[in-house]
């Protein structure tokens, strides 16, 4: 395979600054992710953190239209409708892969163009460096597929100010970059023009961190900023049911329409998303969240709504998922327990 046509190309510097280049080249798949991808990009990364010559790391998507959407959830149906064992495996490597990348001994920059959700996310936000544009849409879209927040990302939503990460968590809502800093998804906005110029200026400077603070902006206002009362009041319900009923008695026609996204995902990944990043709260570290992220995972594999929303989301694209059990009452606590339990000879052992 040529360098053109990789799905994930690397260019090291060896002069001057030393600079890594990570490229994800899907563009026309904006960049999802592969069991390939990922096991390159590990391999690449382990190798580089054993070099001398490499100095920082920058990872960047190729084409227009974004970093990266998340995984390929063709390749992810076609895979658990046949019994999943490729997609645990993917799940491990890539849960590893957002684990180095938070602890990366070189400073890694992540620049988050355009599109960037549930993977791209792992990929990103966890670097030590991470830059938003005005182009930026960050998602953590799982529930919507029968998923729940995973790649390290029940962490970050947990961390979000007041109940914001449990409003991102359970709707799979989009956000912009002003959103994208205030929830502790990114550190830094560079409008894209500027882009360019930056990426030169770290090909030839010795300090990213201050290089990449010279080329930022201030950003554009947090929309969600300017919700929090209601948002707070409604997720510090005890149960989904509940913050479902705040939501459609808060008077907020913003709210109405919050609580018809959540009924609109999978019953059962909500209830499950809203333990797991209530525990995520508790949990001390990103490697003992992704270990919980790994067991919640495996367990979706399990069960009918992952290829069920996979399906009406991607693949037929009706947008008419039958989830089973199809309401939140149908979803009983052993059920979300299950998704949380310990996997005896199969976890994933970060922690």
């Amino acid at each position: 395979m040529s360098a053109e046509a990789a799905e994930v190309r690397t260019v090291l510097d060896t002069g001057g600054s030393g600079l890594g280049r990570i490229v994800l080249n899907r563009p026309r798949a904006l960049n999802s992710l592969t069991h390939s991808m990922i096991t390159t990009i590990r391999a690449t990364l382990d190798d580089w953190a054993a070099d001398d010559r490499v100095r920082a790391v920058v990872l960047t998507g190729a084409g227009e239209r974004g970093l990266c959407a998340g995984a390929d959830l063709r390749a992810m149906h076609a895979d658990v409708t046949a019994g999943g064992a490729g997609t645990r495996a993917f799940f491990r490597d890539e849960y590893r892969v957002n684990a180095l990348i938070a602890r990366y001994p070189k400073p890694f920059v992540a620049v988050m163009d355009g599109i960037t959700m549930g993977g791209g996310i792992g990929l990103s936000a966890h670097a030590a460096l991470r830059i938003v544009t005005e182009h930026t849409v960050i998602a953590m879209p799982e529930t919507r597929i029968g998923l729940v927040p995973d790649v390290g990302g029940s962490r970050l939503l947990a961390r979000a100010p007041g109940e914001l990460g449990l409003h991102l968590g359970l709707t799979s809502a989009s956000t912009g970059p002003g959103d994208a800093l205030l929830c502790g998804f990114a550190d830094h906005y560079v409008p894209s023009a500027r882009l360019p110029g930056l990426l030169d200026a770290l090909a030839h400077g010795t300090d990213p961190a201050a290089t990449v603070a010279a080329h930022a902006e201030p950003a554009p206002p947090a929309e969600l900023d300017g919700q929090r009362a209601w948002i707070d009041a409604c997720y510090r319900a005890d149960t989904v049911e509940e913050i479902v009923e705040r939501l459609l008695d808060s008077g907020v026609p913003a709210a109405k329409e919050t609580a018809e996204l959540i009924l609109g995902n999978s019953p059962t990944a909500v209830k499950v998303a809203l333990a797991a990043l209530r525990r995520a709260r508790t949990l001390p570290s990103l490697e003992a969240v992704l270990d919980q992220e790994y067991r919640v995972s495996c367990a979706a594999l399990d069960g009918p709504d992952l290829p069920e929303g996979i399906r009406a989301q991607v693949i037929d694209k009706d947008r008419r998922p039958q989830w089973s059990p199809g309401t939140l009452a149908g979803v009983t606590e052993a059920e979300v327990a299950r998704f949380l339990a310990p996997r005896p000879g199969d976890e994933l052992g970060l922690a």
